[in-house]
């Protein structure tokens, strides 16, 4: 995958239902901004929350309305749940498969990279490492990296580390593999371009999408300089939809955009007025900054 992505939020009503009609208007609604791919599942999606029957239909639905690619996170912490899922998701119209790190129990880098050449062995479709240490406190090394990307069915990886030290590390040992590394944090966006990766699957895509299509489009043109800032511009809404107020502060930003981005499912509660109020100010800034993309 190129480009940009969202993580896409699962809209569901004041019930918890999932919203189908209103996960069309939003693939509409993020595909209208500029976004390159769609990730219904992940984990901004509360894919963990979801049936696996619900997780199919939505993969189902955004693939009937999407315009562009769309890759479906399919991980679980089995190897079995993980294949059903990828099965699933490909005959659902999913392009691609975003498989997590198994998690719960403990694993070795020797563990992790046995398990990802046995899901790509059996993929009907292209396999994406992902690795999200903050969720999972597992991580995918380099070299285990660099290895899988040789396997034919291993297309690429989502590197939600954060670190640029390590997605240099990763870049330079997959240099000579057909393998596409896109980071999955949004505060570094712009660096992560200007050293190599091909794109980027972050929260702060479903919010504002048009700043994460204007970084891409500025490093695409040769302004590394000028990607560099805009993420810099973006940080402090980043970290509030991410870190500070989680999927209940994203689906809050979202909705006050006008994004059809429903209810979050429990546990999660709202937010309170303190944190509408921060988010607010922190919209007020893009919005300033939305004349300069």
């Amino acid at each position: 995958m190129h480009g940009t992505g969202p993580p896409l939020v699962t809209p569901f009503d004041a019930d918890g239902a999932l919203d189908e009609a209103a996960l069309r208007d939003l693939v509409g609604w993020v595909e209208d901004r500029g976004v390159d791919f769609l990730v219904p599942c992940g984990s901004n999606s509360e894919a963990e929350l979801m049936t696996a029957e619900e997780r199919t239909r939505t993969i189902e639905v955004v693939a009937e309305e999407a315009s562009v690619p769309v890759l479906a996170g399919t991980g679980s912490p089995g190897k079995r749940e993980t294949l059903a899922a990828t099965d699933a998701a490909a005959d659902a119209g999913a392009d691609a498969a975003l498989v997590v790190t198994p998690f719960y129990y403990g694993h070795d880098q020797a563990t992790l990279e046995a398990y990802y050449r046995e899901v790509a062995d059996e993929s009907p479709v292209p396999v994406y490492l992902y690795s999200v240490p903050v969720f999972t406190d597992v991580t995918l090394e380099p070299e285990t990296v660099g290895r899988l990307a040789e396997h034919p069915n291993v297309a690429g990886m989502k590197d939600s580390s954060g670190d640029i030290g390590a997605f240099q590390r990763t870049l330079d040992r997959t240099a000579d593999a057909d393998f596409d590394l896109v980071v999955g944090a949004g505060g570094v966006l712009g660096q992560a371009l200007a050293a190599g990766g091909t794109g980027g699957v972050l929260a702060l895509a479903n919010v504002a999408p048009e700043a994460t299509t204007a970084i891409y489009e500025a490093h695409a043109a040769g302004d590394d300089e000028c990607a560099r800032e805009l993420t810099a511009a973006c940080v402090e809404l980043n970290h509030a939809i991410t870190a500070e107020y989680g999927i209940p502060g994203l689906k809050y930003a979202m909705r006050r955009r006008g994004a059809p981005a429903g209810h979050a499912r429990s546990p999660h509660r709202p937010i309170d007025a303190e944190a509408k109020a921060a988010l607010d100010d922190h919209l007020a800034d893009f919005e300033d900054l939305r004349g300069d993309l």
